[in-house]
């Protein structure tokens, strides 16, 4: 459902979640269809139906309530006059909303269930944040519209109506096609409700975290959730010194000095962001230590195992939980045993449910939301303390582990460092002694290791790289199941067995189920560099063969004082028309439809090129299909470019190191 609340005028789309059926309904004067609107919500309401939104929480559903609770006033007015107070309402709720006030009714007070999809992805969170329109780019809508007609406006036209229904069917159908991916989510938290008789519909997975482990802690210290949600624990100074683990010890000096550095810090507990930074550089890898944790990488290039040699994978299992566990750390506020007997029962669940059973992955939620919760004033595990305590313990125990590998082992050759894991290429002859190590290392910490090993590591960056396991043999059912899951991964028949070689896809060459908050523009990139590295072919050949607009096309959006324009010459006649504040296009050729996109502040007047020197756009907001690929003038050089320059980052860094690709 969806609601369009204009100044003199109300729509509200629905759509039933299983079927095409669909209500429409217009408060205004040319059309007023209010007394049917007021008799399906009460309906809704006494049938204990359910209305599914996007932000509803925050927004229609405060409108729905507050039309339930008043609409009994407004009986001798006309559409418009209706219209007008609802608008006013709805003006107050987004003005609450923009000053991160709650809304005016709880969640308690709002009378008709609520599935609200914003909230339940965590898309309100700022570092996912999503307007429905983004959403609407990242699965490939085949419409992409913002209303096309300002709130402000008086709707005086049938046609001004229609337009305004058709934008609001749009959204609404959209908004179904993110519950329709999202029915395992919905169904996993049904299951929590019932079973906990706690409403979970709309909740994100840190607020499932925090209520189930308030729940089971409430019980095991005999108080109520309400209690445990009101306590936290506040610190000044936090003394590195005094967290430090004293199994921590290095062998190397550039380590022994990161560690003395570490033991001098003294931290301001209310303001730890971007307090401490620390870089070194040792066996050719760069090291970055910080409050959040540690990452490293050699410069960026094509590692490979071969005959003499092979590339090392080890992370650390359950590490931050495994931490607190080992270690029995704990939230100030809470009993030290109690907490961490609660946290070691979620572990133990989890090992003993198989990955199928939706509980296993509620349990991994509750692990590992834990961590980032212990950082966050608003949350009950709030103490910036044991925050610390992890993160630091957590670089220093991983780097420890690095030291002592590459102590036993000269020869061996570093590669990636990232929270929870290594990545190291030793000669093959040593693996025996490498795993070894690595057991000596779980016997001082007390955690596990899981190993693997790859073929390959194509390496930008720490955040940025492909790494193609060693393959491994299943029967065929797993194979086939492996292969309709992963198309990505690499497949083969070798004699009776059926083998498969995972392939991990991270950040910028990510192009495998991204989620729907994610930026996929230039899909092509990132699928030409994995066919180059991975599966030898050239990026011409995969550009002639890709065929799927969407792969080439780029989503832009602008916030605040800043929109976007779009000027053009045809026939020599300068123009230039605003566009929508989130826009699909592609780079094309000069010529029809193609222009130039610009950002401009509407302060300032500053411009940004969209799309920096000479390229051009063609939007593609309303996905309109060519019969022949040639119709859309796609700028292959434009795309050719990027992959080339990916390609070439990566392989020119590589002389005098190691054979490459």
């Amino acid at each position: 459902m969806d609601y369009e609340t204009l100044s003199n005028c109300f729509v509200g789309v629905f759509q039933h979640y299983k079927t095409s059926e669909q209500k429409i309904f217009i408060v205004h004067d040319l059309q007023n269809d209010f007394d049917k609107f007021i008799e399906f919500l009460i309906d809704n309401r006494d049938e204990k139906q359910w209305h599914i939104s996007y932000n509803g929480l925050a927004f229609d559903a405060q409108v729905t309530q507050y039309i339930l609770n008043n609409h009994e006033l407004w009986s001798n007015m006309s559409g418009c006059a209706i219209a007008e107070v609802i608008y006013k309402f709805a003006q107050e709720t987004i003005a609450r909303q923009n000053r991160k006030e709650w809304g005016i009714f709880a969640p308690w007070h709002i009378q008709i269930g609520q599935i609200d999809l914003f909230k339940m992805h965590h898309w309100d969170n700022p570092a996912k944040s999503s307007s429905l329109k983004w959403i609407q780019f990242s699965m490939d809508w085949e419409n992409l519209q913002d209303m096309p007609i300002e709130h402000t406006v008086k709707i005086e036209t049938q046609e001004q109506l229609d337009t305004i229904v058709g934008y609001c069917i749009n959204d609404v159908a959209s908004t179904k096609a993110i519950f329709d991916r999202s029915k395992s989510q919905i169904k996993l938290r049904k299951e929590l409700t019932d079973k906990y008789q706690i409403n979970l519909y709309s909740a994100s997975e840190p607020r499932i975290a925090k209520e189930l482990f308030a729940y089971h802690l409430g019980k095991k210290l005999s108080i109520t959730p309400r209690e445990i949600k009101g306590m936290k624990t506040y610190r000044n100074i936090i003394k590195v010194k005094d967290l430090v683990l004293p199994y921590i010890k290095f062998k190397s000096p550039v380590f022994q000095q990161a560690l003395n550095k570490f033991n001098t810090l003294e931290l301001d507990a209310m303001q730890l962001k971007g307090q401490f930074k620390y870089k070194l550089e040792h066996n050719g890898v760069h090291t970055t230590f910080a409050l959040g944790g540690i990452h490293g990488a050699r410069k960026s290039g094509v590692y490979k195992s071969d005959d003499q040699h092979i590339i090392m994978s080890s992370d650390v299992t359950s590490f931050y939980p495994n931490l607190c566990i080992r270690n029995q750390w704990s939230p100030g506020h809470f009993p030290k045993e109690e907490f961490c007997d609660q946290y070691e029962w979620f572990f133990d669940e989890r090992v003993k449910i198989p990955k199928s059973n939706p509980m296993n992955y509620v349990y991994k939620i509750i692990l590992n939301s834990t961590f980032g919760l212990s950082n966050e004033e608003n949350s009950f595990f709030y103490d910036p303390e044991l925050c610390m305590r992890i993160t630091l313990n957590g670089q220093l125990s991983l780097m420890m582990l690095y030291d002592m590998i590459l102590d036993a082992i000269p020869e061996a050759f570093g590669l990636l460092q990232n929270t929870d894991g290594v990545e190291i290429r030793i000669p093959r002859d040593k693996k025996d002694l490498y795993l070894k190590v690595c057991e000596e290392w779980e016997n001082i910490t007390q955690l596990n290791l899981e190993h693997d090993t790859y073929q390959k590591l194509i390496l930008g960056d720490v955040n940025n790289y492909i790494a193609v396991n060693d393959f491994k043999s299943v029967d065929l059912t797993a194979w086939r199941k492996v292969k309709e899951e992963n198309p990505h991964y690499l497949f083969k028949v070798k004699g009776p067995d059926f083998m498969y070689a995972p392939v991990k896809l991270k950040g910028r060459f990510n192009f495998h189920e991204l989620a729907l908050h994610k930026n996929k523009s230039k899909l092509v990139v990132p699928k030409a560099i994995y066919n180059y590295f991975v599966k030898d072919v050239l990026p011409e050949d995969y550009l002639q063969k890709n065929r799927n607009i969407l792969d080439y096309c780029i989503g832009m959006k602008s916030k605040g004082a800043w929109k976007q324009v779009a000027r053009s010459t045809p026939d020599g006649v300068y123009k230039e028309r605003d566009l929508q504040k989130i826009n699909r296009y592609y780079i094309s050729k000069p010529g029809n439809n193609s222009e130039k996109m610009f950002k401009i502040n509407k302060d300032d007047g500053r411009e940004i090129q969209c799309e920096a020197g000479k390229w051009m756009q063609s939007l593609f907001n309303e996905i309109q299909l060519q019969p022949k690929w040639g119709d859309y003038r796609i700028d292959m050089a434009f795309y050719s470019k990027a992959i080339e320059s990916e390609i070439n980052n990566i392989i020119s860094s590589n002389i005098n190191q190691l054979t490459l690709f």
